[in-house]
């Protein structure tokens, strides 16, 4: 008689949601921030922008290299680095450390260019699930939290 292997299940596990990683309290806070200072923003884009702001600062925390965020998931990282307090606690509980927004403005140094694709990959091999209407694929973006050693092992 034939030896039958067992049956072996692979399991995905499934990806977390970036709004997960702060109290509903002060999401809240920030969406509405986000609401106030975007009025021309669809009603659920508030929430959309800063689940996917926490997604990629998530990354950032276990990210080996260099990322960035949309035009649109950035207005959600600027909301959010304007609670300093909180944003602080935040970054050193899930980084470990602070993670720094520098803006790339200065024309003497030259940023580090990503695709965008690669950052929704980043994201997603890091555990978190992506909104694709706020990635476009095609767009390639300025590493602005590089400088925090986001993918240099720190």
């Amino acid at each position: 008689m034939p030896i039958i292997p067992p049956t072996v299940t692979i399991t995905t596990p499934a990806l977390i949601n970036g709004k997960s990683l702060i109290s509903d309290g002060l999401l809240a806070r920030l969406t509405t921030r986000i609401a106030d200072e975007h009025p021309e923003l669809a009603p659920d884009m508030p929430t959309r922008i800063m689940d996917q702001a926490l997604a990629f600062l998530g990354t950032c925390a276990v990210a080996t290299r260099p990322i960035g965020p949309s035009d649109t998931v950035d207005i959600g990282w600027h909301t959010f680095i304007l609670y300093t307090t909180e944003y602080a606690e935040f970054c050193a509980r899930i980084a470990g450390r602070f993670i720094h927004h520098v803006p790339d403005d200065d024309p003497v140094v030259s940023p580090v260019q990503v695709k965008l694709a690669d950052v929704v990959e980043t994201i997603t091999a890091a555990g978190y699930r992506v909104d694709p209407e706020l990635w476009p694929l095609t767009m390639r973006v300025d590493c602005s939290q590089c400088h925090s050693g986001c993918h240099d092992g720190n």
